[in-house]
């Protein structure tokens, strides 16, 4: 640094800076400021500009800026300006690093099949590492995964000028836009299945520097099909696992929903894909005429249309469940379940809703291609 940016404080300065630290109510980038002057202090001190960055906890650009705008405009703008912000730490030193290295190899919480950066930050706090961290931080402490180029993204691409996809996706799309009503809730619905697959050969723990790793090979062990419920706006899912996906399995979970999760609801709005299953005819085939006919009346169906399926919120919170419970090799239906159960009583506890942002007049611009052109006479 030139000789014109020297600091040399007055033994006045000097005790107004230490008093300003030590005052209980002031901003922290002030506090900030005031540290590095004292730090630099040729009456004081006198340490280095990485010796300063490195005692207050900021860069080194920080620490010139700061010093060159003491000496050229004088030290109240120099403490006071925010012009030279407060480099907060891009990552965690020491000890914390090191625990959260541990914590991202040690096994998940039930119900996850991996590390999320939100419950690494809230492990953090809960085992007192740090007083607060967010899941930023937590990000830039990990390594991150390198770009695969040899994967490829399945989506459902619908025919183009398609009447009948525009009509059916826009009746799901208005239904989105209504306002929560109790006495009518809303409820998406979606199936998938997980293959139960056991371990020929014992994995080998994780190491540091190394992750676990089992074996190519492995046995499998039977199927199970999963029953998704999903109230966006309630911030609560259901998850059945259920040995099949018959007609009569979703009757089933229909009578479920209405007479024990809604039992009060006059009418369930239930979005769902189109599929031969789902029509009110599966009630007739598992239930006594008056009885599915009472579950139906409390029914208005809405499909999604063929190649729509990305319009069923249902569908995404499967996608969550995949990538944050199933990712993984799960032995039997009995581990199934209670690994499910765990996750889905972690997302009920927050509540965690959906917020749904395409409506209508957004799919009339963005996918103008689908609907058919109206040549004018």
């Amino acid at each position: 640094m030139p000789a014109q940016y020297r600091i040399r404080l007055s033994i006045d300065e000097q005790q107004q800076l230490k008093d300003l630290i030590h005052q209980t109510k002031v901003a922290k980038h002030k506090r900030i400021h005031a540290q590095i002057l004292l730090c630099l202090d040729e009456n004081g001190p006198k340490l280095t500009e990485l010796q300063t960055s490195q005692t207050c906890g900021v860069s080194t650009k920080t620490v010139q800026r700061t010093r060159k705008r003491c000496v050229l405009e004088g030290l109240d703008i120099a403490v006071n300006s925010k012009f030279n912000g407060i480099a907060r730490p891009r990552k965690l030193q020491g000890e914390q690093q090191a625990a959260l290295t541990a914590l991202a190899c040690s096994t998940p919480p039930e119900g996850h099949s991996r590390w999320t950066l939100q419950l690494l930050a809230d492990r953090m706090v809960e085992l007192e590492h740090v007083n607060s961290i967010s899941h930023q931080t937590i990000g830039r402490g990990v390594k991150k995964n390198e770009l695969k180029p040899w994967q490829k993204k399945e989506w459902c691409i619908p025919k183009k000028a398609n009447a009948e996809f525009v009509c059916a996706m826009e009746r799901v799309l208005d239904v989105y836009q209504q306002p929560h009503d109790p006495n009518r809730p809303l409820i998406c619905m979606d199936e998938s299945s997980k293959q139960h697959t056991l371990e020929v050969r014992t994995p080998l723990p994780m190491k540091p520097g190394q992750p676990l790793k089992y074996d190519n090979e492995y046995e499998r062990n039977g199927v199970s099909s999963l029953f998704m419920f999903f109230a966006p706006l309630e911030g609560w899912r259901h998850i059945e696992v259920t040995d099949s996906r018959t007609a009569c399995d979703w009757a089933h979970q229909i009578k479920q929903l209405v007479d024990v999760h809604f039992p009060k609801a006059d009418v369930i709005r239930l979005v769902m894909d189109n599929l031969n299953t789902h029509t009110p005819a599966s009630l007739y085939k598992a239930f006594e005429p008056g009885e599915a006919h009472r579950l139906a009346s409390k029914l208005e169906i809405i499909y999604t249309p063929k190649h729509g399926s990305w319009l069923n919120m249902a569908e995404i919170e499967l996608s969550i469940l995949s990538r944050q419970c199933l990712s993984r090799r799960i032995p039997d239906q009995a581990a199934l379940k209670s690994e499910i159960e765990a996750w889905e009583s972690q997302r009920n506890g927050v509540e965690s809703k959906m917020e749904w942002r395409f409506t209508t007049e957004d799919a009339r611009v963005k996918l103008k291609k689908l609907y058919p052109t109206i040549k004018s006479e």
